[in-house]
């Protein structure tokens, strides 16, 4: 009798235990289908948004910065070069995803494709924020005091500094010619590096390269931009004699207040950039990084999918950076970029009509 009790106890704590447990799996289940869901609903309409607004603005500003006015400055041509690469960059990498959430995404399933695709992508990516970081040098040396540093920008050496932008980003990413494959299960895609050491040479790469410095030298040179405004401004209003003060009093208080306009675009325009593209790339790459370690360990279905689904969203996030050029421009870029754009409008209208 007693050991038939035992028993009854101990088989009623079995189904006890197994129902807990299926019912911790089908909610489980459930979570991680409903990740699955939300991360396709963002490739597909969330990309959309960002694949009309980035292409739109990227075209407008090749059509302003190519205008006769700004063509033949050396930072409107890293800019030009810039907008064409956030083209190609929105183009391989939106556009794909855009696909990837409508299920026709054929990088997944092509080992070529899926290698090409992401050459180009992050090749573009990189080639981009390099751009914009030749532009901030050219910005520097353009206001420099010194005529020697002055003398340095011009449009030849903006073009050696194109070439060089190509060449580093090819060759940062080129292995991921080999590293990248399609077909694969235990990754946040389809199309991924298929080691541990080509993820982790990735992550490295991303985070130093296309980001980290980058950034850094935006900074330190727009910084440094603004100082030689600075300096080149208190060399324009020194006097030499009383005559030239009671001159300068009466004749360049609206230049003065110019100086200080421009100053004030010039900042707000540089650490917008920059801290959106910190805001925007930075955290997909640590998310990748922080992925890529802990897949190696034991790890529950559960947080996988939350790990590949923050990682889906964060490479939707570092599209936006490629997209907000214009808009940073229109807003912020004072008056010379606005008539260049509106220019190139005015003369493209005649051709529709």
């Amino acid at each position: 009798m007693r050991l038939d009790f035992i028993t009854r106890i101990s088989t009623y704590q079995v189904a006890g235990i197994l129902k807990v447990q299926m019912s911790s799996n089908s909610s489980d289940a459930i979570l991680i289908a409903n990740l699955i869901s939300i991360s396709t609903e963002m490739n597909r309409y969330f990309s959309i948004l960002i694949f009309l607004f980035g292409t739109v603005g990227n075209i407008l500003n090749c059509l302003a910065l190519s205008q006769r006015t700004l063509r033949s400055n050396p930072c409107a041509s890293f800019f030009l070069a810039s907008s064409f690469s956030n083209l190609i960059t929105l183009i391989s990498g939106v556009a794909v995803r855009l696909l990837a959430g409508w299920n026709a995404d054929l990088t997944g399933t092509n080992n070529w494709i899926c290698k090409i695709r992401i050459f180009v992508l992050f090749t573009s990516r990189t080639a981009a924020s390099w751009l914009i970081t030749f532009a901030t040098i050219d910005r520097w040396l353009s206001s420099s005091v010194d005529v020697h540093y002055r003398q340095l920008s011009t449009l030849k050496n903006a073009r050696r500094g194109m070439i060089f932008v190509v060449l580093l980003s090819i060759s940062t990413y080129a292995q991921l010619l080999y590293c990248y494959q399609a077909n694969l299960v235990n990754a946040p895609l389809k199309c991924y590096s298929k080691t541990m050491i080509c993820r982790l040479l990735y992550d490295f790469e991303f985070i130093v390269i296309t980001v980290f410095l980058p950034t850094l030298l935006m900074t330190v040179f727009g910084l440094m931009t603004v100082f030689n405004i600075q300096q080149s401004k208190r060399r324009r209003i020194q006097p030499y004699s009383t005559m030239v003060r009671m001159n300068y009093l009466a004749s360049t208080r609206e230049e003065v207040q110019r100086w200080g306009k421009k100053d004030r675009s010039l900042l707000l325009m540089l650490f917008i950039q920059i801290i959106l593209l910190t805001i925007f790339s930075l955290p997909q790459a640590i998310q990748s990084l922080y992925a890529n370690i802990v897949r190696e360990q034991t790890q529950s279905a559960i947080a996988n999918a939350i790990n590949n689904f923050v990682l889906n969203i964060f490479f939707l996030l570092t599209y936006v950076t490629n997209g907000m050029p214009f808009y940073i421009y229109t807003l912020t870029g004072g008056s010379l970029f606005r008539k260049a754009l509106f220019t190139s409008l005015r003369e493209l209208c005649p051709k529709f009509t």
